[in-house]
């Protein structure tokens, strides 16, 4: 999670890039193993309103109280079409209140987006139907990152990016609506945590989608693991980072995808302070492409220009079955391709149609309501990090495909 931003001086804004058609993703020919390279997209030629239209902006009171718990850290959103109810869930790991999601209502139409409001909290338990504890009363320590409904078993599925000092691997769990666990996947050992290779702190299940026949589930990890790559610099792009397709009848790993997130847009201000790149949020767009935000943070530029949000579409049917490869750095392999739909600095500051003031650490993603012309919206959430000088921002778009 970012740190809340500095004040500073302005930073240019970046103008949108928007792709200039899928066929420069869908045209690639085949995953024949090769070594990785950076998937660039193309220099784009269309409007910025040939993707997404901006509807409208809602925020969350900074420090909400809700049946006793504070509103914050929202980094995962998800949507019921059946109810017209959001579920929402908060990244703490029980060291404020214990582990939890909400439930909302958050109107939308085509050209407004009301105040969002919180109907409910519940408290996700353990196996034996207790609550999680904090990382100083036990072991079993979450960092619940991405929440995903699934209308046929009427439950939710969520990631928690789990603790590398405590040694609790990431995970994917199931849950029902009163929060009671259905089951903890058994996920691939190569995702526990080790000294010289497995995942890296606080980068790993950040991203949770499910297949729109809700029969499997893609988890992202949010930067590469140590025996796979480096992190993002100014200079040159982190990864791969790895997606996993899992099973949700069998628990079983079906296939793995590498992805190369792009490098930090711009250098932090002073240079020796944080800057970074990676995968907050994924989301299916139909039965094989997908959905990706990638989120960057750079320090000293204020409020309006230290974050950074890009939307990219890819086919997870594209690149190299890397699920077997212990470790992607050295190995031959072909990355997914990825294309750019929308920079959201684009939104900031003077410009036509509806603007933003700021964007902040946005980590959730889900479709909303289809709106009357039958286009589906797409609604995005910030994680505040229970910081004062960040914010809880829905953003609601429509999403043209």
């Amino acid at each position: 999670m970012p740190p809340a931003p500095n004040t500073g001086a302005a930073l240019t804004r970046r103008q949108l890039l928007l792709a200039t058609g899928a066929s420069a993703m869908l045209g690639l020919t085949g995953c024949a193993p090769t070594t990785p390279v950076t998937a660039t997209p193309a220099v784009p030629a269309s409007p910025p309103s040939a993707r997404l239209r901006l509807i409208g902006e809602a925020r969350l009171p900074s420090h909400l109280q809700f049946q006793g718990t504070t509103v914050g850290g929202l980094s995962g959103i998800d949507y019921d079409a059946a109810s017209g109810q959001y579920f929402l869930l908060s990244d703490d790991g029980s060291s404020r209140n214990p582990a939890r999601f909400y439930t909302a209502r958050i109107p939308l139409d085509a050209e407004q987006l009301g105040q969002p409001e919180i109907t409910g909290v519940t408290s996700l338990r353990q196996a034996d139907g207790s609550a999680y504890p904090a990382i100083l009363r036990g072991r079993e320590v979450l960092d619940p990152e991405s929440i995903r409904w699934r209308a046929a078993s009427q439950t939710l599925f969520w990631t928690s990016e789990g603790n590398a000092l405590a040694g609790v691997a990431p995970s994917l769990s199931e849950t029902r609506l009163d929060g009671t666990l259905v089951r903890k996947f058994a996920l691939p050992a190569i995702f526990d945590f080790g000294l010289l290779q497995g995942p890296r702190s606080n980068l790993t299940f950040e991203g949770l989608t499910l297949t729109p026949d809700g029969n499997s589930a893609w988890i992202s990890m949010e930067g590469p693991m140590l025996q796979d790559g480096p992190l993002p610099t100014v200079q040159a792009p982190g990864g791969p980072c790895r997606f996993t397709q899992i099973d949700l009848a069998s628990g079983r790993a079906l296939r793995q995808i590498a992805y190369i997130p792009d490098a930090i847009p711009h250098a932090p201000v002073p240079p020796a302070t944080r800057a970074d790149n990676g995968i907050s949020e994924i989301l299916m767009l139909d039965a094989d492409r997908m959905l990706v935000l990638e989120r960057a943070y750079m320090a000293g530029y204020g409020t309006d220009a230290s974050n950074s949000l890009r939307l990219y579409l890819i086919d997870t049917r594209q690149g190299s079955d890397t699920l077997a490869l212990p470790a992607l750095q050295g190995a031959a392999y072909q990355p997914v391709n990825k294309l750019l739909l929308a920079d959201f600095s684009a939104f900031i500051g003077p410009g036509t149609g509806r603007r933003l003031e700021r964007l902040d650490n946005t980590e959730g993603m889900t479709w909303g309501p289809r709106l009357p012309n039958g286009n589906r919206s797409l609604v995005f959430i910030s994680d505040d990090n229970f910081n004062t000088r960040q914010i809880t921002q829905l953003l609601a778009f429509e999403f043209f495909d």
